[in-house]
C-alpha cells in the first residue's frame, strides 16, 4: 500500500510515521476485544469487574453476559508496514466515563467507531462525538454470533452516516479482520485533504 502521504514533514522516505487512532463505540461493542486481537504488543487494558453496585448505572440490555468493563482506556500498537505504526486508544463506553474522551481525542488522526447492529443506539454518542470533534472515522459493524445480517446501506441510513464515510463489517475477535478495518481507515484518511492528515 502506498503510504507516502503519511511521511513526516521534512523527513526522509524511510522514516517511520506514528499515528494515533481512536477505537470508540458504545458499551459492549467490542473495543477492548479489537485492541487485544490486533495489537502487536501485549495491550494495556483498564478493565474492572462489573459489580452489583453498577446495575443501575451500566445498562446491560443486549450484553447481559458481559462481566468486565473498561474504566479508563485500552492501548495497543500495530505496525501496518515498515513505514507506518498505529497507536490504538480504546475509549470507555459507559456514559459515566465519557468525560475522559476529550483528552483521549487530542492528537488523533482518525477513529474507528464500533457498532453492534443489535443495539445501534449504543454507538450514537460516539458518532456524534466524531462529527463534533471533526475526527475522520470509519464505522465498523462488529459481527456477533446472534447478529442479523443487515445490508450496509440500511445501517448507514439508520445511523445517518454520510456517503463519504466507509461502513464495513468485521469480527473484532479476528486479527486479520480487525487489521482490515484499520487499513480501511488509512485509505479513508489518504483520500481526504492534506489538512485532514495533519495532527490536531
Amino acid at each position: 500500500m502506498d503510504l507516502k502521504g503519511f511521511d513526516q514533514p521534512g523527513g526522509s522516505a524511510g522514516d517511520t510515521r506514528s499515528v494515533k487512532v481512536m477505537i470508540a463505540g458504545g458499551f459492549g461493542t467490542g473495543k477492548t476485544t479489537m485492541v487485544r486481537s490486533v495489537s502487536d504488543i501485549k495491550p494495556l487494558t483498564t478493565e474492572e469487574t462489573l459489580t452489583q453496585a453498577s446495575v443501575d448505572v451500566d445498562h446491560l440490555i443486549g450484553v447481559a453476559d458481559k462481566t468486565q468493563t473498561t474504566v479508563s482506556l485500552d492501548f495497543g500498537k500495530i505496525g501496518i508496514n515498515e513505514s507506518l505504526v498505529l497507536y490504538l486508544f480504546g475509549t470507555p463506553g459507559q456514559e459515566r466515563f465519557w468525560f475522559l474522551w476529550n483528552g483521549l481525542f487530542k492528537g488523533a488522526l482518525g477513529a474507528i467507531v464500533l457498532v453492534d447492529t443489535r443495539r445501534l443506539e449504543s454507538s450514537f454518542r460516539a458518532i456524534e462525538e466524531m462529527e463534533r470533534q471533526e475526527v475522520p472515522f470509519v464505522v465498523a459493524l462488529n459481527v456477533f454470533p446472534d447478529s442479523r445480517n443487515y445490508p450496509v446501506e440500511e445501517i448507514r441510513d439508520a445511523l445517518d452516516i454520510p456517503e463519504h464515510t466507509p461502513v464495513v463489517a468485521f469480527d473484532a475477535r479476528d486479527r486479520a479482520s480487525s487489521r482490515d478495518v484499520l487499513v480501511a481507515l488509512i485509505h479513508h484518511l489518504k483520500e481526504r485533504s492534506a489538512v485532514a492528515l495533519e495532527p490536531r
